[in-house]
């Protein structure tokens, strides 16, 4: 795939996703634009990239903000992978509300307030390419993953929205639902499974260029599991 001239905007880039996302598409020849909520930087960003620290993307006057400031500074804005968002593993009982609300903003509000801040961008170049990051939770959740899986599962149900909201826009939007990712922490979290059958974050990365590419504009509105051998 060739992504040369495409500004992309990668949201939670200093994850182990974003990570993996911002070094496949700037491998493509991809301009990035990386938003992290952390002040410093936890790696280097790819040669050539743009690094905005401390972006909280669940206010709308920091993601204008910075939309606007990525859209000079680069001339326009092509995509929007949002891969900002968290995890926490907590049942209903013996929880918090304060769980539910928490997952619900840097699942979802980070999500739709990074897509209402980038769309004049997008709709400016007559097109482009926004890609959400869902979880296969969503679609069956387990004890513990209630509030997870319905942050996740509006993030779904924004995807196919905005797809049919922007299909005359030539704008797709797309998800992807990724199982189990062979991260660190979750190799932690979970020592005695299989590795093996876990999404490598390289992996969903590829999904996710394909889908900001030329080759994916007849793809809108759908969500691709990524599920390994989960």
């Amino acid at each position: 795939m060739d992504l040369s001239g495409k500004v992309l905007v990668v949201t939670g880039s200093d994850g182990v996703l974003g990570q993996a996302a911002a070094l496949t598409l700037s491998g493509y020849g991809a301009r990035l634009a990386l938003l992290e909520h952390t002040e410093k930087p936890s790696a280097a960003p790819p040669a050539g990239a743009l690094r905005f620290g401390g972006v909280d993307l669940t206010l709308e006057e920091a993601a204008r903000s910075v939309m606007e400031r990525i859209a000079k500074e680069t001339g326009g804005i092509d995509g929007l992978i949002n891969v900002a968002g968290g995890f926490r593993w907590e049942k209903l009982a013996g929880g918090t509300l304060d769980t539910w609300d928490s997952l619900y903003k840097i699942n979802l509000r980070t999500a739709v307030v990074s897509c209402w801040a980038a769309l004049p961008y997008l709709k400016q170049r007559g097109g482009g390419r926004i890609v959400n990051v869902g979880a296969m939770g969503a679609i069956k959740a387990t004890a513990g993953m209630g509030a997870y899986a319905a942050s996740k599962a509006g993030v779904a149900q924004l995807t196919e929205a905005l797809a049919d909201e922007l299909k005359d826009f030539g704008i797709t939007v797309n998800a992807i639902l990724p199982s189990t990712l062979d991260t660190p922490k979750n190799r932690l979290d979970m020592p005695k499974a299989d590795f093996t059958r876990w999404v490598r974050p390289v992996e969903a990365a590829e999904v996710i260029a394909f889908l900001v590419s030329d080759e994916a504009r007849a793809v809108t509105g759908a969500l691709i599991p990524v599920a390994g051998r989960v």
